[in-house]
């Protein structure tokens, strides 16, 4: 075997060309590794047939002289054809010419492909753990708000193809944490996942991963849809879900609601599972979240007041009146039936229900907040302003 080692190694590089298509199309520097690797095999397996005993350092003989840049452009399936040819190559040339050597080729054969296994589970094992380490870097970024340019390429090496929307899920982690039921529930649903946990939080970025033309008939699911799909893999508790926004850069947003939302979910007694952050305005707003202020202020009061002055004015009346459209009439010199009007009017423009109680909670915190922005807005333009020869006089009563 030794006098004919060298006709083997050019018969199995002859055999790699002929059988293996993606061998032929790699560039030479590769061709050369890979035949590096086949020369190696035929080395050990000399040795190893010489001291059967030598079986552990089958790996360190054959994969220690590829390359490192090889085990990332070689696949684990690449090279269990590489392994099938050599021995194909070996069963013709000396198992044909002696069969007494097809038990030790068989023998040999399996320590290299469990040698080759050992030598992918390490890498992805290893690989496993920086994808872990980025996740959670990736995810603090996000809740700090902290994040740089880098964010979309390193949430693609860890294989986000969120397009358009994305939201923020947060609530409590399981005392035994399964990632892969929550990746594969994403992907059922359309959506890809970055998963984080943060103390007892499990935090959970969902996006957009299927392109317009792939969605269905009704569109797009709905983010709360995919929150009610996900929600048993996190623990017991709240479960909060942060309003969508535009594209991961802009996912600290939606990471702010949510967290100030799971912050004070206990103050809603009924609150359902899982929740908008954005059905938690009022207790945000009475916590001092500045973003649930601006957000009742923007999308309620605003809009009432530019539109007309008769709507906000019945609005706060019928919310002090407690929801009474006798009452409100009678104090607004109204018949009831315009009251009525007026109220489905400003469920038109804004989109928020004044009979509701919940509702009617949102929008009386909105009026009080907006009242409190608009005379703070009048103090401060009412406030004298210094003028240019008061402020010199000063100065120079001061000197």
């Amino acid at each position: 075997m030794r006098r004919i080692s060298g006709d083997l190694s050019t018969q199995v590089t002859r055999a790699l060309d002929d059988r293996l298509p993606w061998y032929r199309t790699m560039p030479p520097s590769r061709r050369s590794a890979v035949g590096l690797v086949a020369q190696s095999g035929i080395s050990s397996f000399i040795a190893w047939h010489e001291d059967p005993e030598a079986q552990p350092w089958i790996a360190a003989d054959v994969f220690a002289a590829a390359p490192r840049e090889l085990l990332r452009s070689v696949s684990l399936q690449q090279t269990l054809q590489l392994i099938r040819t050599v021995v194909s190559v070996f069963e013709e040339r000396i198992g044909d010419a002696d069969p007494a050597m097809r038990e030790p080729i068989l023998r040999y054969s399996r320590e290299i492909a469990f040698a080759a296994a050992d030598v992918y589970a390490r890498a992805a094992e290893s690989r496993g753990l920086w994808d872990a380490r980025l996740e959670a870097l990736v995810v603090d970024s996000i809740l700090t708000g902290e994040h740089d340019d880098e964010l979309p390429s390193r949430s693609a090496a860890l294989g986000w193809h969120g397009r358009g929307e994305c939201a923020v899920l947060v609530g409590l982690a399981p005392r035994q944490l399964d990632v892969d039921i929550i990746r594969r529930r994403a992907r059922h649903a359309g959506c890809d996942v970055l998963v984080g946990v943060q103390g007892s939080r499990l935090v959970v970025v969902i996006g957009r991963a299927a392109a317009e033309d792939e969605e269905g008939p009704s569109g797009p699911i709905e983010f709360i849809a995919v929150a009610e799909q996900l929600a048993e893999a996190f623990g017991d508790g709240h479960l909060v879900l942060g309003p969508a926004v535009p594209s991961i850069v802009e996912a600290a947003r939606s990471a702010k609601a949510a967290l100030a939302g799971f912050a004070v979910a206990d103050a809603w007694r009924r609150t359902p599972r899982p929740v908008r952050a954005d059905d938690l305005l009022p207790e945000r707003a009475l916590a001092g979240d500045p973003l649930a202020r601006q957000e009742l202020v923007r999308s309620i009061y605003q809009p009432l007041r530019d539109h007309s002055s008769d709507l906000l004015a019945t609005l706060a009346c019928y919310l002090d009146t407690g929801r009474s459209l006798e009452a409100t009439a009678r104090e607004l010199f109204v018949h009831p039936n315009t009251v009525r009007y007026r109220l489905k009017r400003i469920s038109e423009i804004i989109g928020w229900d004044a009979t509701g109680a919940r509702e009617a909670l949102a929008l009386h915190t909105a009026i009080i907040l907006g009242a409190i922005h608009d005379a703070s807005r009048e103090r401060a333009q009412r406030a004298p302003q210094p003028t240019r020869h008061a402020v010199r006089g000063k100065g120079a009563v001061g000197g």
